[in-house]
């Protein structure tokens, strides 16, 4: 089957989240905010977050998150509190191979909510998500090997750990080479 006809929904609900495809221009301003807010944090780990970007920059970046979502290439979701509205974060399937049915799940929060189980129930949702209704044979999640609060998440959702990758890529500076983790979940059909 052709990916653009497959029926991903644009959202959907975890317990205490609400999860969506970006909408352009009424979500860059809070996207934005949350980045600059949430830097230090960030720029460790992230090349994205080495430099604060522009609501102009964000407002671009949503757009051709939602346009590769359109394509069935990536799907970002921003992930909101449903009670209060508030901006979590961000979660996606990155890197979609639709020959093998695999992809790896990013992610980054809000450093306001850090803390409180948001992220990891809002991969747990992603997770099953893109296992049961989207079909994906393989989900990896893929972290520095020295992010062991972003390592946490797989662990806690039993991924496995398939393996330590030695000097497989840059810091998020490109400053120095680190190791990667490569946890994946995957289905025991074709």
């Amino acid at each position: 089957m052709n990916p653009l006809l497959l029926d991903i929904p644009l959202q959907f609900e975890t317990e205490r989240l609400m999860l969506r495809a970006p909408r352009q221009s009424v979500d860059s301003s809070i996207v934005n905010k949350a980045i600059r807010d949430s830097i230090n944090e960030l720029k460790p780990w992230l090349p994205f977050a080495q430099t604060i970007p522009t609501a102009e920059e964000t407002e671009i970046n949503l757009r051709k998150a939602y346009i590769n979502f359109l394509n069935r290439e990536s799907f970002r979701f921003l992930i909101f509190h449903k009670k209060s509205n508030n901006f979590i974060g961000v979660s996606s399937f990155e890197e979609v191979n639709w020959n093998i049915s695999k992809c790896h799940i990013g992610y980054w929060i809000n450093t306001e909510y850090s803390g409180n189980g948001y992220m990891l129930e809002a991969i747990k949702g992603l997770t099953e998500l893109g296992l049961n209704l989207i079909k994906f044979k393989r989900i990896e999640i893929r972290c520095e090997s020295t992010n062991l609060k972003s390592r946490a998440i797989p662990e806690k959702l039993g991924f496995e750990l398939e393996g330590i990758l030695k000097n497989e890529d840059l810091s998020a500076d490109g400053c120095r080479l680190t190791d990667t983790c490569i946890y994946a979940k995957c289905t025991d059909t074709l």
